[in-house]
């Protein structure tokens, strides 16, 4: 082999080994909630009698994965004002100075990291909720992770099932206590979110 094959050739591998190492170093990709296919609801015990269910109408938010590194971000923001029990007294109620005080604090925040990969699917996520001016650490564990091909935009649809319980007075919200209510609440949280452009 004469030497300007041999430098070619030395080149060329090079090159294909940058190549190879771009694929390996993929960036990770970007991820927008689909606010109209996203929508936490929660579940309250009322009395010890009933169990009431509400849902949020407002989400926005952002997620990350990196499939190579088994390894993703997750933020989210709840519009608390937008609460549904399906009944308009509960909800004028709920986003009053006695509850969600939704003039102070208008959001929930929850940010957290995709961990404890199966097979390349997330089953938890350890992450922070911020609710009624309080930050404390709250997991999810998920259900259910999947990625598709959305079959109208072509691009990639990931979406998710997820629950988590908490006691809603560490975050200030005790209405009702006194009356012997149950601070119990389970979260669930169904998302789905489209890769960017």
């Amino acid at each position: 082999m004469t030497f300007a094959i041999r430098k070619f050739a030395r080149g060329a591998g090079a090159l294909f080994g940058l190549c190879g190492a771009s694929l390996v170093l993929a960036a990770p990709a970007q991820y927008t909630v689909d606010p109209e296919h996203t929508y936490p609801s929660f579940e309250a015990s009322h009395m010890g009698i009933s169990i009431w269910r509400g849902k949020f109408d407002r989400t926005t938010g952002t997620a990350t994965l990196d499939d190579a590194a088994a390894s993703g971000v997750i933020d989210v923001r709840v519009d608390l004002k937008s609460v549904d029990f399906g009944h308009a007294k509960l909800n004028e109620f709920m986003v009053g100075p006695q509850f969600f005080d939704t003039e102070k604090f208008p959001e929930a925040h929850y940010r957290g990291t995709l961990a404890g990969f199966v097979n390349g699917t997330p089953t938890r996520v350890d992450g922070t909720l911020t609710l009624h001016g309080v930050t404390k650490p709250l997991p999810l564990t998920v259900n259910l992770f999947k990625c598709v091909p959305h079959p109208m935009l072509k691009r990639q649809l990931c979406g998710a099932d997820a629950v988590a319980t908490f006691q809603r007075d560490q975050f200030g919200l005790d209405a009702g206590k006194s009356y012997g209510f149950s601070m119990d609440v389970t979260l669930r949280i169904q998302v789905e979110a489209l890769k960017n452009d």
